[in-house]
């Protein structure tokens, strides 16, 4: 296993970020030929999903060919967590897990997993990843997502794209924009101001298109501030092209409302058909002068520049030479799992001690390998899937590990055990796209959980799901608690570790815990509104709208501003260790700051910490929240030994989007640069005035 872990990390090194813009003039060039000598009817079949009745292609998930020009048919698939659609492949931990990890390396790899088993099978397009922003815990797509922060999302994303697109593959940034609930997902429309737009929900697009050169968007099912996503030119044209994206714009699958709608504003395909923008209804608005064929071949020009980009126009998409079932791919996948879960309770009881008589494991996510559902379940190849209890049973000699039914408990049994391990939460069938979930956990997990406590205190509960649930019914009456988030294919080996302390935890929060629903700010604005009093009219009964009203104070930033406590703050978790911060220094640079300070490992255990830099505006002209995460640093130190980590904070990291020029403003006045283990564990600070004389 040591050695297995050695290859795993090996693996992670730093990939190579993306130099230049893959598309240039020569592309734009080319492309721009290919469109002069097409017809309207193949440039309409170009810019929607493969029409119905064509055998080859009709799955859904392929661009119309062109093949009297030699443009191939472009094939996409789904993510976030594999490759699937017709396919097995390897799967990676979710979204969720990732941002947990606050390494930027592991979501790097991970991302070069998924290109490099796209390539085995000859898909140019994947459909990730995922960054709408977590509200509250219902979204049934946290899971696909990197958590509330939009700092910590961006990045987390920008390394994601740029391992599959150094791959060849064309990565897919999605849901644009504020697809913050699924519930009613077509018909809801986010209404927010246009501060907290560009502050909390565009980051993570923005930095994918400026830094990562992301090669396409998709448009999410919501409307925004009254208008579909997909039919919404000021997000699309007046925002993503003004960042200066090139690429591609797709709809997500049937997220199409009306042909005037999607001709104008900026969308280039339809998926998975043409519904709306087909052929018929393309000669029916150019010949009432209501559209302009240039804008047809305008989302052409998108199309064919970005796949004579990839290279996809004159090389096949598929790499002979790269197995579907890849060694990297699987160390990647292992090592990803290794970085993710959080612990956030431990009474003593974790690491599991070999001297403990037996360790019982039982729960409804013991003995199986569970995903969240719709787009982004996974289909793993045969074999590969390791479970929790199947995890434990290969720790070796000196574990009795057993496996029990959870529906029929053998009180007798636990009793006696020297630990009890209870794996719950949710799977594809409680956690999926379309719709929100429950806070509280499914199935009667509580009473469980309970009863087994009550019968044996040592008792670890291990949850498997994308956000926050509900502990308070069992939190007292157990001694740890680890969030496992949906772990991928090696998830149960690399918990096994994690429990047994051959590696000690490293993942921390990338949310706010806050213990209930009613506690966090933005639950009073996450359920649907009712327009003009009762909404009694049946013609506004399918148009709902949620108000973004806690604006820019979301998760951690609003527990100032709220006056709110949280049961575990952003960035919490738990390790075998402890660490101890000191020397911390500031120094100005290219107009920003460069931070130095060092951490000491106090413990027994060699561990990675998560460094966090958070700043206060002490001064500020405008309304700001106290905290603001906008840097960090993972970093192992080995027992008694200390390292000392950088960070450095651009001028950037001391704005705002302002409303009044609709651009971002550098702030000058007092800071505060707090670094800390946590939101609400600072363990050094320091006051300096920024952009001052």
């Amino acid at each position: 296993m040591k050695q297995l872990m050695t290859i795993a990390f090996l693996l992670l090194g730093v990939s190579a970020l993306s130099a230049q813009p893959r598309i240039d003039q020569k592309a734009r060039e080319r492309a721009a030929e290919l469109v002069s000598q097409m017809t309207l009817e193949e440039k309409c079949t170009l810019i929607h999903g493969v029409k119905d009745g064509d055998a080859v292609y009709e799955d859904g998930f392929h661009i119309q060919p062109v093949l009297r020009l030699g443009i191939p048919a472009i094939r996409m698939a789904d993510g976030p967590q594999g490759v699937r659609n017709k396919t097995n492949s390897t799967y990676y931990p979710c979204g969720i897990s990732l941002a947990a990890s606050w390494n930027r390396e592991v979501a790097g790899k991970v991302g070069e997993g998924i290109g490099l088993d796209a390539r085995a099978r000859g898909v140019a397009i994947m459909l990730c990843p995922g960054v709408n922003i977590y509200r509250t815990a219902l979204c049934g797509r946290n899971f696909e997502y990197y958590g509330e922060d939009p700092y910590l999302a961006s990045e987390t994303a920008l390394h994601y794209i740029e391992g599959i697109q150094d791959k060849g593959v064309m990565a897919t940034i999605k849901h644009f924009a504020l697809n913050n609930q699924e519930f009613d997902r077509h018909g809801v429309s986010s209404n927010a101001d246009e501060r907290t737009i560009n502050e909390i929900y565009f980051p993570a697009f923005r930095k994918a298109v400026e830094e990562g050169d992301v090669a396409c968007v998709m448009t999410s099912y919501n409307l925004v501030n009254g208008t579909h996503a997909s039919e919404n030119p000021w997000l699309i044209r007046d925002n993503l092209r003004a960042w200066g994206f090139e690429g591609i714009v797709m709809s997500d699958w049937t997220s199409t409302y009306s042909a005037i709608g999607c001709f104008g504003s900026g969308l280039d395909i339809e998926m998975p058909r043409g519904y709306a923008m087909n052929y018929e209804n393309a000669k029916v608005l150019l010949e009432s002068g209501v559209i302009e064929e240039s804008w047809i071949d305008e989302k052409c020009r998108h199309i064919l520049q970005t796949v004579i980009a990839y290279g996809f126009l004159d090389n096949p998409v598929k790499d002979e030479s790269i197995p579907e079932d890849c060694d990297i791919s699987r160390a990647n996948a292992l090592a990803a799992a290794l970085e993710g879960p959080v612990m956030l309770k431990n009474e003593g009881l974790l690491p599991l001690k070999k001297s403990r008589k037996s360790i019982i494991v039982l729960g409804p996510n013991a003995d199986i390998v569970p995903y969240g559902g719709g787009s982004g379940r996974m289909d793993p190849i045969e074999g590969r899937n390791v479970t929790l209890y199947a995890g434990l049973s290969r720790l070796g000699k000196g574990y009795k590990v057993e496996l029990m039914d959870w529906k029929a408990p053998d009180y007798e049994k636990i009793r006696k055990a020297g630990a009890v391990i209870i794996a719950v939460g949710f799977n594809h069938d409680t956690e999926l796209e379309n719709a929100d979930r429950t806070y509280s956990l499914p199935d009667g997990q509580d009473a469980l959980i309970a009863s087994v406590a009550e019968a044996n205190p040592h008792t670890a509960v291990v949850v498997y799901s994308g956000g926050e649930v509900d502990v308070r019914p069992w939190i007292d009456k157990v001694e740890a608690l680890v969030m496992a988030w949906y772990s991928g294919q090696e998830g149960g080996t690399a918990l096994a570790q994690i429990l047994s302390g051959k590696v000690s935890p490293s993942g921390r929060l990338p949310f706010t815990f806050w213990g209930s629903l009613e506690a966090n700010p933005a639950y009073p604005n996450y359920f649907i509104s009712k327009p003009y009093g009762q909404r009694t009219a049946k013609r506004y009964s399918q148009y709902p709208f949620v108000e973004y009203n806690e604006g820019i104070f979301l998760g951690y930033r609003g527990m100032e501003h709220f006056g709110v406590k949280p049961m575990f703050p952003l960035g919490y978790g738990l390790t075998y260790t402890d660490f101890a911060y000191s020397d911390l220094s500031v120094k100005a640079l290219d107009g920003g700051y460069e931070l130095s300070f060092v951490i000491t490992n106090t413990g027994k255990v060699t561990t990675s910490e998560v460094a966090q830099v958070y700043i206060t505006a002490l001064d500020s002209a405008v309304i700001k929240a106290d905290m603001e995460l906008k840097g960090y640093e993972k970093v192992t130190v080995a027992p008694g030994k200390s390292e000392t980590v950088s960070v450095f904070l651009p001028a950037s990291a001391f704005s705002h989007y302002d409303v009044s020029s609709h651009a971002w403003v550098n702030d000058a006045g007092k800071y505060r640069v707090n670094v800390g283990a946590s939101a609400l564990d600072i363990r050094l600070f320091r006051e300096i005035s920024h952009g001052e004389e």
